[in-house]
């Protein structure tokens, strides 16, 4: 099957085309976005609805999401790109720490009356917050814009002591609501649009 479609476009640095390969890439990217969204989503929902007990779960589909998301997403600026899949691994490295280190049904309280243990989880929501950003830059979307304040803004004030616990709470819902909203709006947009132009791609892959 021929693995390059129709339309061609015109980039900076020349001709290029958007491979079938590329769409499914895309496809794998947005779906990763809206898991990693629904499981932000439903774990505050489980903890504020049910309780905590259980809630970290919701932790894991999250994580690994959002890591296969920064695996699949464009970024032109390769060391951007890494810089964010490396907090993503540490991050990682660090929730998985706290679920395996002894009692997981305790983990959410314990990041609550511990706001130390943000200093380890820290780094995934960094990563997940430069993603918002990047979505911000690229497309101007409103979603992204408030994912990418409301995150860190409620995580720091977690760390810090400023805000109430209850404003912080309602950020952090905010933050997760926005991801959804921003990973569900992904479907309705151009494949094109996602990749970038990939003679970019090309001339900084050449001249790194």
């Amino acid at each position: 099957m021929e693995n390059t479609l129709a339309i061609e476009f015109e980039g900076v640095y020349g001709k290029y085309k958007i491979t079938r390969d590329d769409e499914k890439e895309v496809k794998k990217y947005r779906l990763a976005l809206l898991i990693c969204g629904i499981s932000f989503t439903a774990g505050l929902l489980h903890w504020l609805l049910i309780g905590e007990s259980f809630a970290w779960v919701w932790m894991v589909p999250m994580c690994i999401s959002l890591g296969l998301a920064l695996k699949w997403i464009h970024i032109y600026v390769q060391f951007l790109h890494r810089t964010l899949q490396f907090f993503w691994a540490i991050g990682a490295i660090g929730i998985f720490a706290l679920i395996l280190k002894g009692n997981s049904t305790e983990l959410i309280s314990d990041l609550v009356s511990k706001p130390i243990l943000i200093l380890i989880i820290g780094p995934y929501f960094a990563a997940m917050t430069g993603l918002g950003f990047k979505e911000f830059f690229c497309f101007q979307r409103p979603e992204a814009i408030g994912l990418t304040l409301l995150l860190p803004i409620s995580l720091g004030s977690h760390l810090l002591g400023i805000l109430s616990q209850e404003i912080e709470m309602i950020l952090l819902c905010l933050s997760a609501l926005l991801l959804l909203i921003l990973a569900i709006r992904k479907f309705g947009m151009d494949a094109a649009s996602d990749i970038g132009d990939k003679s970019v791609f090309e001339y900084l892959r050449s001249n790194g």
